[in-house]
């Protein structure tokens, strides 16, 4: 189980360019999919705890699935999976990109790839929204938040403050309703 942690997120790390969001496709699709390590609920709590944590989020999942599957060498096998793609192709570019970043097709490739990201990145939420028990109405707050961040420039963790705060309002009042009911 250990190789094999090591091996999905190696994987994982070596195919997806862009990090962080453009891996939570391919992170759900072997966990949760393909392997079953993790039910749906579950990939979303973890994201959720990652994304509130400090440092990548790719690697924060990797390292919490790993530890979720087989404990501290769970989540150090994950982990280093998940890194080292990473780490030696950065190493490999940094020796050599010097040379070729000039080079119009070097220009070209990375143009290309820039979409290719976004899109990952737009799928993921996509994937995420559709796979959770969010309530029609929290769209809502997406929009906004959104609208807030991107045109009125307002800052994200002041959003992220708000956010929680009417999560815990919108819970409590609900709350009291069901209990009325």
């Amino acid at each position: 189980m250990l190789f094999n942690l090591f091996y999905v997120f190696a994987k994982i790390g070596a195919f997806t360019l862009g990090g962080g969001y453009a891996m939570v496709p391919l992170i759900q699709s072997e966990v949760v999919d393909k392997r079953k390590w993790i039910d749906k609920e579950e990939f979303v709590d973890i994201l959720a705890v990652a994304q509130s944590t400090p440092g990548a989020l790719a690697i924060n999942m990797a390292t919490f699935i790993g530890y979720r599957k087989k404990g501290i060498l769970g989540s150090i096998f994950a982990t280093l999976g998940c890194v080292c793609p990473s780490f030696f192709s950065i190493l490999i570019i940094a020796m050599f990109f010097t040379r070729f970043m000039n080079y119009k097709i070097v220009e070209r490739a990375f143009c290309g790839i820039r979409p290719a990201v976004a899109a990952l990145i737009a799928f993921s939420v996509f994937k995420i929204a559709k796979s959770s028990s969010i309530k029609s109405f929290y769209y809502i707050f997406t929009a906004a938040a959104f609208i807030l961040v991107a045109f009125v420039k307002l800052d994200p963790i002041l959003i992220i403050i708000i956010s929680a705060v009417l999560g815990i309002l919108i819970l409590k009042i609900r709350g009291e309703k069901d209990a009325d009911n």
